[in-house]
C-alpha cells in the first residue's frame, strides 16, 4: 500500500504541476493585461490560487515520496494536496485526477498495515 501511494502521489504531484502552470500563468496574464480578465473572467481569490498552483503539487510529490518511510506525514501532505486543489480550483475535468490521485494515495498511505518505526524526529 504504501508503494502504491507513493506512486499515486508522485503522479497527482506531476499532473498538478501542469494546472499549476496554467493557474499561475493566467492569473499573471490576466494581472498585466486587464482585458483578458475582462474577456474570459477571473478567479475570484487569485491569490490562493496561486499559492495552491506552487504548493498543491508539491505537497503532492513529497508526500508520495515520503509515503514509504514516514507513512502518516506522506498521507497528511497529500490529503493537504488534493484539499487545497479543490478548494482553489474545484472538482472539474481538468483538476479531477490530481485531486483523486492525491486523495486515493493519503487513505492508502494512512491505512497501511504496517506502523511506522519509532524514529527520532532530529
Amino acid at each position: 500500500m504504501r508503494n502504491a501511494a507513493l506512486t499515486l502521489g508522485i503522479i497527482a504531484g506531476i499532473a498538478g504541476m501542469i494546472i499549476g502552470f496554467f493557474g499561475f500563468g493566467y492569473t499573471e496574464v490576466v494581472r498585466l493585461h486587464a482585458a483578458v480578465g475582462e474577456t474570459f473572467g477571473m478567479f475570484d481569490r487569485p491569490d490562493l490560487v496561486r499559492a495552491v498552483s506552487v504548493l498543491s503539487p508539491l505537497l503532492a510529490i513529497a508526500g508520495g515520496a515520503m509515503a514509504r518511510a514516514r507513512a502518516l506525514w506522506g498521507g497528511a501532505l497529500m490529503a493537504l494536496s488534493a484539499v487545497g486543489f479543490y478548494v482553489a480550483f474545484g472538482f472539474n475535468v481538468f483538476t479531477m485526477f490530481p485531486i483523486s490521485f492525491a486523495g486515493l494515495g493519503a487513505v492508502l498511505a494512512l491505512a497501511a498495515g504496517q506502523p511506522d518505526e519509532p524514529k527520532a524526529h532530529f
